[in-house]
């Protein structure tokens, strides 16, 4: 293995060094390498009245919306084009048709200059109206033009209130462009129909509602969105698990989605050849009310029933996504049998909601698959599935097996001089 290590590279040396060597000496090659195109990003913020409200770690939604906007202009990716738009950031009024026409890009989407970003941003005060349909509207259009990622991030405390112009059916005509354009929305109110709406507008263009409470949580779910704008996409494939491992559809590597009801059993399968590591995820969504103490469940089993492994993991309140995920090594055989096995995957959930909560469609499910090379010797932690502390569990075992002997032998010790004293 080190030999092999080492003469990859000095390939990789060797082939650096010729690469340099024919640049130098075909600079007319090296102008028309393709550059791939920088994301786009536009984060939305809600600058309604409402936001002065002061309850997000004892200051108000406003003060927390702003550091957590410095922290994320701090860390944007310089390959990241960002933007910044504002709704009811300008119009104080009672005047309903000329508030819902108060959205403005604060900040024009390109390279970020992040002193003048958070200059723009510290300008603002909470003001008027919350007209969510426009300001998506307006994001799409200043998103517009290249072949690029594009996300729009909203941040919002409540409800548009500029109807008859739904944002739900806003996000759907913005899908519709075909533009490859996704939409996250941000929560700072624990409330159903808040809940509702956000989840709507994201679902509407593949993306995700978070509810946010505090603003560290603000903070860093922002930047976990812009810095997965700069990834490569990769676009879920709709499955359709079944009732049991006979009829469950084969996945290959990749991210599947699909829809679960309240404490349902899909099922799914792999097939795992010698020498490889199945690594698998699975995700369930919560996109409406639910009790507390719910539980998913992944389970992989062989095709006669026997588990092989799992993963669980379980909570206790509100959250809007719960993971867990599990990893399955076959050895590699002998012979030249390469024979793949066919691997169960189970994944169950222990969600239920009140009675006035509807169980359909099921709740959002996403899987992942991956296929890997094994471990190359038995000693890897993957082949005994016992984490990376394994050593240390023997360690620990070893040492309080010569404590205990050394004890006992003292202790008999000192009782034997007793009796002879």
């Amino acid at each position: 293995m080190i030999i092999r290590r080492r003469l990859t590279v000095g390939v990789g040396i060797l082939l650096a060094t010729l690469t340099a060597g024919l640049g130098s000496a075909l600079p007319a090659a090296a102008d028309e390498t393709p550059t791939t195109a920088s994301p786009k990003v536009e984060l939305v913020l809600d600058v309604s009245g409402s936001m002065r409200t002061r309850d997000i770690d004892g200051k108000s939604r406003m003060s927390a919306a702003k550091q957590a906007f410095n922290e994320v202009l701090d860390a944007v990716p310089e390959q990241v084009q960002l933007g910044i738009r504002t709704l009811g950031a300008d119009y104080p009024g009672d005047d309903r048709k000329v508030g819902c026409k108060d959205t403005r890009q604060l900040y024009p989407v390109g390279p970020l200059d992040r002193t003048e970003a958070k200059t723009a941003v510290a300008t603002l005060a909470p003001t008027g109206w919350t007209p969510i349909g426009p300001a998506l509207l307006g994001a799409a259009d200043d998103l517009e033009g290249g072949d690029s990622t594009r996300r729009i991030v909203l941040i919002s405390d409540g409800e548009d209130t500029c109807g008859p112009l739904d944002p739900c059916e806003v996000a759907r005509e913005i899908a519709a462009r075909g533009i490859h354009l996704v939409i996250d929305t941000l929560g700072l109110v624990p409330n159903a129909k808040i809940r509702q709406q956000l989840t709507c507008i994201a679902e509407a263009t593949g993306g995700t509602y978070t509810a946010v409470q505090h603003t560290d949580e603000l903070s860093s779910r922002v930047k976990q969105l812009v810095d997965r704008a700069a990834e490569p996409v990769v676009t879920p494939v709709a499955t359709k698990g079944a009732d049991s491992c006979t009829d469950a559809p084969e996945l290959k590597p990749g991210l599947y989605t699909d829809r679960a009801k309240f404490a349902e059993h899909r099922w799914y399968k792999v097939e795992v050849r010698p020498g490889q590591e199945l690594r698998a995820s699975v995700s369930v969504f919560a996109d409406r009310a639910v009790n507390n103490d719910y539980g998913i469940l992944l389970r992989a089993v062989t095709v006669h029933g026997r588990e092989i492994v799992r993963g669980a993991e379980a909570g206790t309140g509100r959250t809007d996504a719960i993971s867990s995920g599990l990893r399955y090594p076959k050895a590699e055989l002998d012979d030249d049998e390469q024979t793949p096995e066919t691997v169960c995957l189970q994944v169950a959930n222990s969600f239920s909601a009140p009675a006035s909560v509807k169980t359909g469609p099921g709740m959002p499910v996403e899987l992942t698959i991956d296929l890997v090379d094994g471990p190359d010797t038995v000693s890897d932690v993957a082949a005994f599935g016992l984490g990376h502390g394994w050593w240390l569990l023997g360690l620990l075992t070893l040492t309080g097996l010569i404590v205990g002997l050394l004890f006992g032998w003292i202790s008999r010790w000192r009782i034997a001089v007793w009796r002879t004293n």
